[in-house]
């Protein structure tokens, strides 16, 4: 008997032998489940400790950047801390000022100096219609800012340490007093939390 199974099994095809196959559920064994939409949850570099300002821009600089690196980011949050402690409307020598009243030195964020990065902010701020006085302007253009699009791809390599990160940043900043930067840059480290 089982010999003629297996037979008219191979010449027949499939065959279904009612006690391997399991029976078909009766409609009491099916539960209904509420389908539900996967959302994504993304977790990205956050600093709780950290300032508004600071978390504003650490913030921008992942969603318009594709900057994953603690220590990319720590390195460049750590420069920012350098020249403004994140106070957009600081002019170089501390005064508290608009755009168009810083005369002399640098300005803002970075401590935009030359005659090309500070009318550069002024006039990405006046076609993409922003305040060249706010943090959210000044983060907007020094994101797009051509020279520190020439060094981005330098940070969203990843994997590197603080030290070598800060030869792009003095390509991006130009500094001429290295000051706290890398230490400022170390303290982000720390706080710096991958979270959601």
């Amino acid at each position: 008997m089982i010999s003629q199974l297996v037979i008219l099994a191979s010449v027949g095809g499939a065959v279904t032998l009612p006690f391997i196959t399991p029976p078909s559920p009766t409609f009491k064994d099916v539960v209904a489940v509420e389908a539900k939409p996967e959302v994504e949850l993304t977790a990205t570099w956050k600093c709780p400790d950290c300032s508004e300002e600071e978390q504003y821009v650490l913030k921008e600089l992942q969603e318009s950047t594709k900057i994953y690196d603690r220590n990319a980011l720590a390195t460049l949050m750590g420069n920012i801390k350098q020249e403004s402690k994140f106070i957009p409307n600081i002019c170089e020598g501390g005064a508290r000022v608009s755009y168009e009243n810083c005369l002399s030195g640098g300005y803002g964020l970075i401590q935009w100096t030359s005659i090309g990065r500070y009318r550069g902010l002024g006039n990405f701020c006046a076609k993409f219609n922003c305040d060249p006085s706010s943090l959210e302007g000044q983060t907007r253009w020094m994101i797009n800012e051509p020279i520190f699009q020439r060094v981005l791809p330098r940070f969203e390599g990843g994997g590197q340490t603080v030290t070598h990160y800060m030869i792009p940043a003095y390509y991006w900043l130009g500094w001429g007093i290295k000051g706290n930067r890398e230490i400022y840059a170390y303290d982000y480290v720390n706080k710096l939390k991958y979270m959601v």
